[in-house]
């Protein structure tokens, strides 16, 4: 009997009531491993309840008591890490060791918000004047929402959720219904912690589950990560919302990540970066690299070392322990990929590897595709514009490092660039004028630590709070001052001039 994946709600599995659900496949195999439930608008009702009436004493739990869970939790993921990524490896696709990276990634998260007593201090200021003392708190927001992609189904919901609850807030989950299960996975490990039922909730589903999230008049807060125009939608639609004040969104969008290499580069350090960044997760990463930039006379030289390369690359069963690419996530995704392709050579760019038609032994329904080179790209090409979110990588010539800045401030999006080179002011200058949130110095994926915060500029995201980090407890809390003195201070009289500190 097919497995039915279903909703967690007041801290049990609950069956839905919408008789809606989708099949979860293996992509390696190209089979449907599974089914998945997709919420009704009850389903949804029912989460919100739970988590609302769960909202008032975890809300007033003490931190230290709420990271004490946390803490249980950091540990039952190490005991349970090799699961959670075999899970992910199943449904997503990508390599095992890979899986286990997002893993560790998102026990960082969870590591940072450990810290809650001390990320939720604040400060307080003894007698600014008249006997008057001040300070501040950050209080929990109540309801809050997690929607979350399919590339990271362990990872991203770990940016959200941890900083949600640490700060006292209920949390609900709306994973990708293309790799539903490691979502059920996070929910026992936080029960078996010890978290209290209807503090966190996970809801299975699609559009239908989204927008009523999204206009539920209870749920005070949105984090979303995925492709712009479903960010842009969610943002719109949350601070238009009707019928109750504007929800607070922080929606993270799409990516076309740039690797500048200047001439004085390592070639072979570079290359290595390229590959790893191109392909990796078959380049299923808002912070993959689809873009080489080559400046100047480095152009030939990058492209003669990077097509053994890529040739070379060892797709295979994620599961299989010398993998460096597995398939991508969906036939659908497959196929939209090869349009990419395909749309790229009636462009006119070279191909100079061609990924597609690659049939794994034993795996022959599978939706693998092979690594895709393209040189001579240019900046109108749509495989330029546009992310393909595949194993793609287009090389664009430029003369200089000028025009390098140029092309990639000129992009719609501003989520991730990297910059190769041997040069301490070059880069200094590329830090300070490139328009993106994370820049990389000979690092190619510059995802910022636990401590730091993750997001990216102009069209990469929506609202004004980046994710996890100081950021994230800022987005998940309400600043409130408080200013007090007492009666023995309070001279006799009404006082008509502005306050002022005397």
């Amino acid at each position: 009997m097919t497995q039915l994946i279903q909703h967690y709600i007041n801290g049990k599995v609950v069956a839905s009531t919408s008789g809606r659900t989708q099949d979860v496949f293996n992509p390696a195999t190209g089979e449907a491993a599974a089914q998945v439930a997709l919420a009704s608008v009850d389903d949804v009702e029912a989460a919100v309840a739970a988590a609302r009436a769960a909202a008032p004493a975890w809300a007033e739990t003490a931190p230290l008591k709420r990271a004490r869970i946390l803490s249980k939790f950091k540990e039952l993921i190490e005991r349970h890490q090799d699961d959670l990524a075999a899970a992910i490896t199943r449904e997503h696709g990508k390599v095992f060791s890979d899986a286990k990276g997002e893993v560790t990634r998102g026990l960082e998260v969870v590591e940072f918000a450990c810290g809650a007593p001390q990320l939720l201090k604040t400060q307080f200021t003894d007698n600014i004047g008249g006997g008057i003392d001040n300070w501040q708190l950050r209080q929990p927001l109540g309801v809050t929402v997690g929607i979350t992609p399919f590339n990271f189904p362990f990872m991203v919901p770990m940016w959200m959720a941890p900083m949600a609850l640490a700060t006292g807030n209920t949390f609900i989950l709306k994973p990708s219904e293309r790799d539903p299960s490691p979502s059920l996975m996070v929910a026992d490990l936080l029960q078996q912690a010890g978290l209290p039922a209807g503090v966190f909730n996970v809801v299975q589903g699609d559009k239908l589950a989204v927008d009523t999230l999204l206009h539920h008049p209870d749920v005070k807060a949105v984090s979303f990560v995925g492709s712009t125009p479903i960010a842009e939608y969610i943002y719109t639609e949350g601070v238009r919302r009707k019928g109750a004040y504007p929800l607070r969104v922080q929606a993270l969008g799409g990516a076309k990540n740039h690797l500048v290499m200047m001439p004085d580069a390592n070639l072979e350090q570079a290359v290595d970066a390229l590959i790893g960044a191109a392909y990796g997760s078959a380049g299923e990463r808002c912070m993959a690299i689809s873009v080489a930039v080559a400046v100047g006379s480095v152009a030939d030289r990058l492209i003669e070392a990077l097509v053994p390369r890529v040739k070379a690359l060892k797709v295979k069963n994620g599961m299989e322990a010398d993998a460096e690419m597995g398939p991508v996530v969906t036939a659908q995704h497959k196929a939209k990929i090869e349009a990419y392709i395909a749309d790229g050579v009636q462009a006119g760019a070279r191909l100079l590897v061609d990924g597609r038609g690659l049939k794994v032994a034993g795996h022959e329904n599978g939706f693998f595709l092979g690594g895709s080179l393209f040189d001579h790209v240019k900046p109108d090409m749509t495989i330029y514009k546009e992310e393909i979110f595949g194993p793609v990588l287009c090389v664009v010539r430029v003369p200089d490092f000028a025009s390098a800045v140029e092309l990639i401030n000129g992009h719609e999006f501003g989520n991730g660039v990297s910059l190769f080179t041997s040069d301490g002011n070059t880069a200094r200058e590329f830090s300070r004028r490139i328009e993106v949130g994370m820049v990389g110095i000979n690092v190619p994926i510059p995802v910022p630590m636990a401590w730091h915060s993750f997001g990216g500029w102009k069209r990469s995201l929506f609202g004004d709070m980046h994710a996890y980090g100081e950021e994230g407890i800022r987005f998940y809390t309400r600043y409130k001052s408080v200013m007090q003195r007492w009666p023995q201070t309070i001279g006799k009289g009404a006082e008509f001039t502005m306050p002022v500190a005397k």
